[in-house]
């Protein structure tokens, strides 16, 4: 009755099971991202318990697609009807993006919108690593769910790697939510080798000071609810396949800054929907990964791709700022490049926290949140390019 039997056969299994207590350990006691981490440890270890009937089925060889959703519980079970119903169209990660537009005040970024192009800068990273991928063996729609962990957005990442690369979706989830948890750890040892004492010291307060705007928004509310509705309809002309992301995330955001009339609407994209979502696409993500579909080499060129990505990234945002300051008068500290990654809001705290150990009164959230936000939207379309292009 027991399957212990069934799990000394399978080394491969034991070693899954490991990685799922690794990661809650990782997400309880180290509180990395646990919000995601945790369910999705928990999804892994479902999928390997032993006849657990937990796993979900990879579409290729099987009839899975042409069955109606009680036939697939039935026949495959429940984890696999709520896999091909809720991540297989798409759905959890646009409702995922509805939450975070829902969370998110753009007011930063429109007070700075200069250094909003630093978050378009930082998308670098997708597109180098996308090549180099291709050029050591995978497919190039492999290459582009593989280029997006560059993003620093988990669940861009999971749409892309759901519409280019579905086989490979475990493994870009694990890696693109492990990074976005590593973020302290990554921007500091980019900053260290790409960023000068000299350049770190660069006030950004003073030289508000020395060289002020000539022009200021006098009416931000107003602003704050023009700017989602204008800026969907240009994404949605100009990249229409990025829509459901961004469309989605600038609903949210709008609703939020209409204020008492929406409010019951922004409390649920904020709290029941994105919370439902969370669960949902943390638990079935982490059901996909299996020893038969994690265990292989590919998976470790993910994990070390997904990382040159990021670095890249952040990297890349670094230098636009670096070349910037060499044309204009009005210099900009490179931290606020290096956050032009969609991990909000902790790229902008841990520059923050490299701005201020070297100078104690140079407080530079408010800008670094201008190129972190713009990432949020940067690596949204970047997506909704590579889903053109590459699908």
């Amino acid at each position: 009755m027991t399957a212990l039997g069934e799990l000394i056969q399978s080394p491969g299994t034991l070693i899954m099971l490991g990685l799922g207590f690794l990661l809650l350990y990782l997400g309880i006691v180290k509180k990395y991202e646990p919000l995601l981490l945790i369910p999705i440890a928990f999804g892994l270890l479902l999928a390997n318990y032993p006849s657990g009937n937990m796993a979900v089925i990879p579409a290729e060889g099987t009839d899975i697609m042409e069955l109606s959703l009680v036939q697939i519980a039935s026949k495959y079970g429940i984890m696999n009807m709520l896999y091909y119903a809720l991540i297989k169209t798409g759905l959890l990660p646009p409702l995922i993006f509805m939450g975070v537009g829902a969370m998110t005040d753009f007011g930063p970024m429109l007070r700075n919108l200069r250094l909003a192009l630093f978050g378009a800068a930082a998308q670098i990273g997708i597109f180098a690593v996308l090549f180099s991928a291709v050029l050591i063996g995978f497919t190039i729609e492999e290459a582009g769910a593989l280029g997006i962990i560059g993003g620093a957005d988990g669940p861009t990442a999971i749409y892309t790697a759901i519409k280019l690369a579905p086989h490979l979706l475990g493994p870009i989830a694990i890696a693109a939510y492990s990074y976005m948890a590593l973020v302290p750890v990554i921007i500091p040892f980019v900053v260290r080798m790409s960023v000068s004492e000299k350049e770190l010291l660069i006030n950004m307060k003073e030289q508000e000071k020395k060289f002020p705007d000539k022009v200021k928004i006098k009416d931000m509310q107003t602003v704050k609810i023009i700017f989602p509705i204008v800026l969907a309809t240009v994404v949605a002309l100009l990249v229409p396949s990025s829509v459901p992301l961004v469309g989605l995330l600038l609903f949210g955001n709008l609703i939020k800054e209409i204020g008492s009339d929406t409010n019951r609407l922004f409390q649920a994209a904020s709290e029941t929907i994105m919370n439902t979502a969370t669960i949902f696409l943390g638990l079935t993500v982490g059901a996909t990964m299996t020893a038969q579909t994690f265990l292989n080499p590919q998976t470790l060129m993910i994990v070390v791709g997904g990382f040159l990505a990021f670095a890249i990234s952040i990297l890349g945002g670094i230098t636009a700022v670096k070349v910037y300051n060499l044309f204009a008068q009005k210099k900009i500290n490179p931290l606020i490049g290096a956050t032009g990654l969609s991990a909000v809001p902790m790229a902008s705290r841990v520059a923050n926290e490299i701005a201020l150990r070297y100078d104690p009164k140079n407080h530079i959230l408010q800008y670094a949140m201008s190129s972190n936000i713009s990432g949020v939207i940067g690596s949204a379309v970047a997506a909704g390019v590579l889903i053109t292009f590459l699908s």
